[in-house]
């Protein structure tokens, strides 16, 4: 079977099953079973290798039972980079991409360059970024409640930072953090409705992506409602937090923020959303 064929079988087996991105996963799935890129693949109209036939036959049975495109190939690219993934950590999407351009727009210079947190790293997809885009000045640091996210999120870290760029800690959100210690916390949390999970989103997220990482509780906001309950305790006067939230969850999480912050702000994302939170807290009078 030449190239094109294959390439041709993947999408045609993919879009049978429903897939909406057929065309797209089909392609990305060879260019890993081949180690081909897109250019080369289009101008590879010669036999395929049998070992890439193999691998890639493989590699769309397990798609046609939905697991993801990232986890099969193990990498998924986020602001022009690309990341290594594992059933471990939620795979990077484009929403945290807006949440990450709203801290870099909005933050303050100086909080830019002081002592910044990823809370709920996951991958570390946020710190890494965070790292290529901030001051040489800038502290960071990374904090997740499992050893294994941890552990992908650092090998991410290797990959784009120079070593020992960002510290890890381990701990239930922000318990491991000193008090009065940072002036930048960018955070996505848990956020997704129990009953969602359970009923409504897409089986390639709710059988095989972290239900840790994705349940928020009955409303989405019970691991929200904790970060606030100890936000003001680590932030420096003046402090920031940026936190990715669900789309229906704009008014509920305004409010929860009104009552401790001085600005809060929502945020719409290019769909037009609410979906990123900004709030700071007061500088202290001189």
């Amino acid at each position: 079977m030449r190239y094109p064929e294959l390439w041709a079988w993947g999408r045609e087996e993919l879009s049978a099953a429903g897939i909406i991105e057929a065309e797209f996963d089909a392609r990305l799935l060879l260019e890993a079973a081949s180690g081909l890129n897109h250019t080369a693949l289009l101008l590879a109209d010669v036999e395929a290798d049998l070992t890439a036939v193999r691998s890639y036959q493989k590699m769309v049975a397990r798609r046609l039972i939905r697991e993801p495109v990232a986890y099969i190939i193990g990498e998924q690219e986020f602001w022009s980079h690309p990341f290594h993934v594992t059933p471990s950590v939620l795979i990077p999407r484009p929403e945290t991409e807006f949440l990450i351009e709203q801290v870099l727009q909005l933050a303050s210079p100086k909080n830019l360059a002081g002592n910044v947190l990823d809370l709920c790293t996951g991958s570390g997809a946020i710190v890494v970024v965070l790292g290529l885009e901030l001051p040489q000045t800038a502290t960071l640091l990374a904090s997740d409640i499992s050893a294994a996210a941890l552990a992908v999120a650092a090998e991410n870290s290797s990959r784009h930072l120079p070593v020992k760029r960002v510290s890890f800690l381990r701990g239930n959100l922000l318990e491991p953090i000193a008090g009065n210690s940072l002036s930048l916390v960018v955070s996505n949390p848990p956020y997704v409705l129990r009953h969602e999970i359970e009923c409504e989103i897409e089986p390639d997220v709710r059988d095989y992506e972290p239900r840790l990482a994705l349940d928020g509780g009955e409303d989405g906001l019970d691991l929200i409602r904790h970060i606030l309950h100890h936000l003001r305790r680590v932030l420096k006067a003046d402090g920031e937090f940026f936190m990715e939230f669900g789309s229906g969850q704009g008014d509920a999480v305004r409010e929860l923020f009104a009552t401790d912050f001085d600005h809060v702000q929502i945020y719409q994302d290019y769909a037009g959303r609410d979906r990123v939170l900004h709030a700071r807290l007061a500088p202290q009078p001189l």
